[in-house]
This record gives structure tokens, sequence and C-alpha cells, in this order.
């Protein structure tokens, strides 16, 4: 900015000053005092300046931690804790400021109502009993005293907002101009009202008021709660019950106003040093002056006079009352201008972050006025104006001002406890402990003026949070919270440690591999089917999940696109719901990277435990031949690097959150594999989609086994897991007794076309190896290493896989899902081999996962 810059004094120390003594001191100061007495006028005076001077320190400490921005205390907030919590005191520190600017406007005419009686369009009288102690006796008499009438401040009321609503539109430059004016009155009110206490009682003064008299300060060093109707005159009918609690929420707005200074910071020369001094200056100075005011009014007249006299100030104020209506008047007018000056700018600059499009209509360029939230503040404004009780008003503001402050303590403390590196604030007298006893004296002056305006209020701050949480647009503004999280997460991650994690905290992390066999449309980073997968391996959708690709080439080159496509995939898992994180590798080719990733991929214990492929079906069909030898590696460094993994075939038909499934969930459990595979059901069982299934384990033996006495131990063994499961055991032929009975005639299977042709072609492949290697006069090859092959295994494992799939083809056939066990590639046989060993296990069958777990357990029989 080139405008002028101010100091301290101007800039920081008078507004705040300004802001801080107001319409509270005037008409209702005296009356508190006589209703709570000297001394718990006092402990009030403290106990609200105590809350007001620990915020003060946490401002300053923010404040000086950086440049600021416009917004105030809405930006230190959100720039500490978030645009969710930023936002939603934001907007309640602005519905504070318009309801304040309603009661500026309301103590302005009630003043000028009290001074000019006639102009008064309606007339009300009240007739009063006073209960008061004289000189430690009980006396009662009865007084007529007319008050303002709620309509003449309603229409009255109206027509001022109106007013000053103009002088908004007419932009900042003409309130700069007319704003010193408000300040001069405010102080030379204030020095007739001392001069007029230290000389009174003047001729002309009621009989009410003695002077300055020890005997006065004694008979109103006690508190005399009592009863009021609506306009604060006591009558022991009121509707009103006036207590501490009831006083605290009166009087609180009296100390708010100490933002004033942060509000300016673009116009200071020194933000760093005049924020703190001017600030917590004026703390301590209005403070101070209403300590002695307590011990001054307490001393000058009775208590009648405290309770019924509405301007005492002006009553007692040197040479004449009008000084202080005037005072009054224009002060309390200068408040309202600044209240609807200062809460449109704070609309308008939570509307300028862009984080809530509702609020899109307040939005302006820089260096326009904020018409239309000016005009939003107004309507805001005449609506609490309508009201036309000063009493009820006054709470609801000090309930925004307080959470306002709570919310500035907060973030003090967030910041100052977690010592971030870019926590270097220029104040270095605070401490984290200042701001917690700081936000709990918030919390505890909420409570004590009334626990249902309280629970409004966070209610109200409560719904705005989850209001931006839910459509609110993302905003990373480095605050507080996500510096808590990352040393949560640093700390969780050391105590982790690096030993084994406890089968019975067994959390699965899947790494899910995106990069397609084949091609994906344009613009999809990811099988559209694989993140509802990811989410059917978490309980309650707790875990994470490392979604990785591969881009094939050089680095250097390709970097930027490994970006874009990383962010492609980050917003993939974001629509998809899928709590995880995106991860592009750019390698010279697809097994390369995966060999990258399974190696470094994690911290500690928080690596990926189970690798999660889809099948490549289809390699044949597409002729791609480099997909055998990329799938057999990617399946080999699993077992390297100790990984569980987990091949879905059939992803295209995997079911979504709304497609029921029915049936059961078949495993046919082959080897030990830790539990992995009965886990796995279990997690299937918590999602909707699985929930009506039920499960069937199936127990491969052989003809010479016990199938009772293994069915017992596997029942046994799921029992005491917990498990419900319906336990079936299923003999198969050996590859010895298929040998001996080849001669027989077979019995017609649906699996036994694929296996003919499966062997078929497998016997071609090894004639053309033959043939090669004859030709070129070399040892022979496999996938590129010396190695004989061993026709008799390869034909034994071809046909166990053709028994186990025709077994799940008769059993399984109606299954939702199929678990099986995955057999690792065999030494010596070509990665052709292993894929055609593959088909023939998942002919026909429309879903099903294929498990390998790893060296330890998953699951215990312990509690």
């Amino acid at each position: 900015e080139t405008g002028p810059k101010f100091g301290t004094m101007m800039g920081v120390f008078v507004p705040c000053l300004q802001n801080i003594l107001g319409i509270i001191y005037y008409i209702r100061f005296t009356w508190i005092v006589g209703m709570a007495g000297v001394w718990q006028s006092l402990v009030l005076v403290s106990f609200c300046g105590a809350c007001t001077f620990l915020t003060g320190l946490s401002l300053s400490a923010i404040a000086t931690n950086g440049a600021m921005k416009g917004g105030g205390p809405y930006y230190l907030i959100g720039r500490a804790l978030g645009p969710e919590v930023g936002i939603s005191i934001g907007l309640c520190f602005f519905l504070g400021n318009a309801v304040a600017g309603s009661m500026y406007v309301l103590g302005a005419v009630e003043t000028f109502l009290d001074a000019v009686p006639s102009a008064g369009l309606f007339q009300e009288s009240v007739t009063v009993v006073n209960n008061t102690l004289i000189n430690g006796t009980a006396t009662a008499g009865t007084a007529t005293i007319s008050t303002p009438s709620l309509h003449d401040l309603q229409v009255y009321g109206v027509i001022v907002t109106i007013l000053l609503c103009f002088i908004v539109f007419g932009g900042v430059k003409i309130i700069n101009k007319v704003a010193p004016a408000f300040l001069i009155p405010v102080l030379f009110s204030l020095l007739c009202i001392y001069l007029g206490v230290f000389i009174a009682p003047r001729h002309n003064a009621p009989k009410g008021i003695t002077g300055l008299s020890l005997t006065s300060l004694r008979d109103n060093w006690g508190s005399e709660y009592q009863r009021t109707n609506n306009a604060g005159v006591p009558d022991p009918n009121g509707s009103i019950y006036w207590g501490f609690n009831a006083l605290v929420g009166l009087f609180f707005p009296a100390v708010t106003g100490i933002m004033a200074g942060s509000n300016r910071s673009a116009s200071l020369k020194d933000t760093q040093r005049s924020i703190p001094i001017g600030t917590l200056s004026a703390t301590l100075t209005t403070t101070a002056m209403y300590l002695l005011s307590v011990l001054l009014f307490g001393a000058l007249s009775t208590r009648e006079e405290l309770l019924t006299d509405r301007l005492l100030t002006a009553t007692v104020a040197w040479p004449t009352p009008v000084v202080i209506y005037i005072g009054i008047i224009l002060s309390t007018l200068g408040a309202a201008l600044q209240c609807l000056t200062g809460a449109p700018r704070l609309l308008a600059a939570i509307a300028n972050d862009d984080i809530l499009p509702v609020l899109n209509y307040f939005k302006v360029s820089e260096g326009v006025e904020p018409h239309a939230a000016t005009l939003f503040t107004a309507l805001i404004c005449i609506g609490c104006v309508i009201i036309g009780n000063l009493d009820l008003i006054t709470p609801t503001i000090t309930m925004f001002f307080l959470l306002c402050y709570a919310g500035v303590n907060l973030s003090c403390f967030l910041l100052d406890l977690l010592d971030a590196p870019s926590w270097r604030p220029r104040w270095k007298y605070h401490h984290w402990s200042l701001s917690l006893v700081g936000a709990l004296l918030c919390v505890v002056i909420m409570f004590l003026i009334s626990w249902s305006f309280t629970v409004i209020s966070l209610a109200l701050a409560s719904l705005i949070y989850y209001y931006v949480s839910l459509k609110g647009k993302a905003g990373d503004w480095g605050d507080g919270f996500k510096s808590a999280y990352f040393q949560l997460a640093l700390r969780s991650l050391r105590s982790l440690g690096a030993n084994q994690v406890h089968p019975k905290n067994w959390y699965p992390i899947p790494l899910i591999l995106c990069r397609p066999w084949g091609k994906l449309p344009e613009n999809v980073p990811c099988h559209p089917k694989l993140a509802d997968f990811a989410n059917c391996m978490k309980k309650k959708g707790r875990g994470m999940s490392i979604f990785v690709s591969t881009i094939d080439g050089d680095y250097h080159e390709l970097a930027e696109d490994a970006k874009t496509a990383c962010h492609q995939l980050e917003a993939y898992i974001e629509y998809k719901q899928c709590e995880g994180v995106a991860e592009i590798i750019v390698a010279p080719s697809m097994s390369e990277g995966f060999r990258s990733i399974v190696q470094t991929m994690g911290l500690g214990n928080l690596k990926p435990n189970i690798v999660v492929v889809r099948y490549p079906e289809i390699w044949r069909r597409e002729n791609l031949t480099e997909i055998p030898s990329t799938f057999v590696s990617i399946i080999n460094d699993c077992i390297i690097a100790n990984k569980a993994v987990v091949i879905v075939k059939g992803l295209d038909e995997w079911p979504n959150e709304f497609q029921r499934q029915y049936g059961t969930i078949d495993l046919y459990w082959i080897v030990r594999d830790g539990g992995l595979m009965l886990l796995l059901s279990q997690l299937l069982l918590t999602k909707a989609t699985f929930e009506s299934c039920k499960i069937q384990v199936f127990c491969i033996a052989e003809e010479d086994t016990d199938a009772a006495e293994l069915k017992t131990d596997v029942k046994k063994f799921l029992y005491d897991l917990r498990m419900h499961a319906e336990v079936i055991v299923v003999t198969m032929k050996s590859w010895e007794s298929h040998v001996e009975n080849s001669s027989s005639s077979a019995q017609p299977d649906d699996s036994q076309e694929a296996y003919t042709s499966a062997r078929r072609r497998i016997s071609a492949y090894l004639s053309e190896m033959k043939e090669t290697t004859e030709r070129e006069g070399r040892p022979q090859m496999v996938d590129g290493k010396q190695a004989v092959v061993n026709e008799e295994k390869v034909d034994k494992f071809l046909y166990t896989m053709f028994k186990l799939n025709s077994t799940i083809l008769r059993h399984s056939r109606m299954a939702a899902v199929v678990l099986v066990s995955l057999p690792p590639p065999p030494l010596n046989h070509p990665a052709y081999f292993y894929m055609e060993y593959m088909d023939m296990l998942v002919e026909n069958v429309p879903r099903m996962l294929i498990v390998r777990g790893y060296r330890r357990d998953v699951v215990t029989f312990f509690t």
C-alpha cells in the first residue's frame, strides 16, 4: 500500500481504546456496580480483563509470526487451525460484529431519548418498588420513572441504522475522515465524568449522590441481586433475575475490541512491534480504568441511585450532562459505524478465500467496496434493532466474541505446543499454558453467562464447520492441525518400531498396482473397480491403500508427466472415497518399476504388506507376449520381498457398494498362508455387498486322507479363530494315480477341452524351444537363463490346475466369489507355461481371488 502508515499510538492503541470504551460503560456500568456490589464488580472486571489480556498475549504471538492479510482474527485462526475452523469462527465473529452494531445504535437512541424525552413518539411509565439497604436497614419505597418506549427504540434505531449504512456505502475514505471526530468526545466525556465524581455533590445533585464517601462504599460493598423488568428497572415482579452470571454477559462487551489493531495491520509501519504493545496497552489501560471506576462509583452514591439512575454518569458529569449525552451519542454512533464497516470486510475476506461457494455473492475485487456484504450486515443489524432490548442483545454478542477469543487462544496453544519450524514469533512473552488458560477462561465465561446460549453458539459453529467440511473447497494453508497430524504420525511411527506387528494389531496395507494390462480409456488413471476392491479389504473403511503405477521411459524426460498422472490418480482415489495415497514411478520397464516400488515403498511398520494385481485376462487375446514375463516377475518379487499377493480375476464384474450379493464365499484352502485367506473372507462379510453371504471352506486332500478327522481339525481351528464357516473336505486324485490310470477313459468335464488345448499349446511351445536350441547350437534357455525344462513336472503342474479347476466348477459355480491359494511360479518353467497354468486354474470361474500369504500369521487364537 502507498497510503500513510501509522505507528503504535494511532494505528493500534487508539483504535483499540475507541472500540473497548463504549455504551456499556456509560449507561450500564453504574447499574452493574449497584447490582453486584463493589467487591463482586472488582472480581467481574478482573475476570473479564484477564480473559482479554491472555487473548491479547496469544494474538500478539500469532500476529508477529508473519505478515497478515485482510480478515483480522479470521485470517489468524484460519491459517492456524485450518479453513473449516477459521470460517466457522470467522462467520460467528462476523455475526458478533453485526449484532454489536445494533447494540451501539440502541445505546445511542436510548441516550438521546433519555436526554430529550419530548422526542419520543410513545411514552411509557414504569412503577418501581425498590428494596435497598441503607445503613444495614431494609427500606421500601415507590417511585415512578419514565423510560424510553420499546417502540421509540425500534423506530429511531432503524432510521439511524439506515443513515449509517448510507455513510458506509460512501466508502472507507469518508469513514476514515469522520472517524477521528468520534474519539475526541469520548476522551472529553471521560474527563468530565471524573471531574464530576471528585467535585460531587453539587448544589443541584439528587439526594442519592453523596459524593466520595467511605460510608457509601461500605454500604455498596456487598451485592444485591434482584429482579428487573425488561428495561432494567428494579421490580420484584420483573421477568428477569440478575445474578453474577448474567452480569458477566452484560459487561463483557465492554472489554471487547482488542482486535481493532490487528484488523489494520496493512496500515501499520511495524506490525511486529505495534500490535503487541498497542493491544496489550489498551487492554491494561481500560481494565485499570474500570477497576478505578468501580471504587469511585461505589463510593459516589447510594445503591438506590445506582440502580434507578440509568445515566448516572451524565448526572454527575461536570459541567453539564449535555456533554455526556453528546459524547455517548457520538461515541456509540462511531462504534456502530466501525462495526458496519468492519463486519462486511470480514465477510468479504472469508468469501474471497473461495472456500465456501455459497459466499460467492460477497466476493469483491481488490480496492472495491463490499456493497453486497454491507447490505447483508445492515439487514442483520436492523433485525436486532427491532428486538429493541439492549440487555438481551449483549449476551449474544458476548458468545460470538468469546468464540473468537477462544479460537485465537487455541490457535496460539496449538502452534506453541507443536513448535513447528515455521513458528518463530517475535513476541516472546507467551507460553502455551497461558493460551490454554485463556481458552478455558473463555469457555468458563460462556457457561457462566448462559449454558443455553453457549450450546446454541457452539452448535451454530459446529454446523458451519460441518457444512464447510462437506461443501467447502480444499484449502491447504499450512495450519496447525496439519502439523499436529504430521508430528503425531512421526511419533506413532517411532512407537511402532521395526519389530513385527502382533497379529491382533495387523492391518492390511494394500499396494494396488494400477498399471493396466493393455490400455484404459483416455484420462482414466486406474481400473474403475480397483478402489471398490481396495475398500473391501478394510474393516469399516479403516486402513490405508497405496495406489501405484509406472511409466516406461526416462525420468528426466517424463518427470512432469508422472506428476500429472499422479494428480489424476489422486483425484480418482478421492472420487471413489477410498483412504489412500497415489505414487507414480518412472522406470525403463514395468518390471523394474515395480521392483523399485516393492523395495522402497513405506516407512517402518507402515510398509505395504499386500500387493493387489489385476489378473491379465487379455494376454492371449491381445497377443501381448511381454505380459507373462512381467506377471511372473511381479509374483517372484513379492515372494522375495515377503509380501502377500492377491490377484483379482473378474475385476470387471466386481460388485460395487449398491450391488448386494447372495450365495457363498468359497475358500479353497490348499497351503498354509498365515490365515490371510480366512481374514479376507471375514473382511468381505463386513461390507454391505457381501453381508448376506456365507463362508464355505474347502479342504483339498488326497484320496487316502481321513476326511472326517481333517474336517474335525479344521472346524476346531476355525472355532478358535472366532470364524463361522461350513467345512467341506474334497478329495482329489494324485498325479501318480492319474499316470497309472491314464489308459482308462476320462470322465467328461467342463474343463477337459481347456486342458487338452493347454497341453497342445505347451507341447508346441516346447517343440519350438528345442528347434531354436538345436538350430542356434546353444544350451536351452528359459526366460533368458540357462535351464532344462522337466516335461513331466510341466504335465503334473498343468494337471493339478486342471483338477482344481474342475473341483471349483463342480462345487462353486454359483459362488459370489472364490478364494484359492496362489501357486508360486515353479523353477525352470517358462513364464508362458505359468500363464497357461493360471489360465487353467481360472477357466470359467467368473470372480476369483488368488491369494498367497507370507511368512507370518495375520490371525491369532488368543484374546
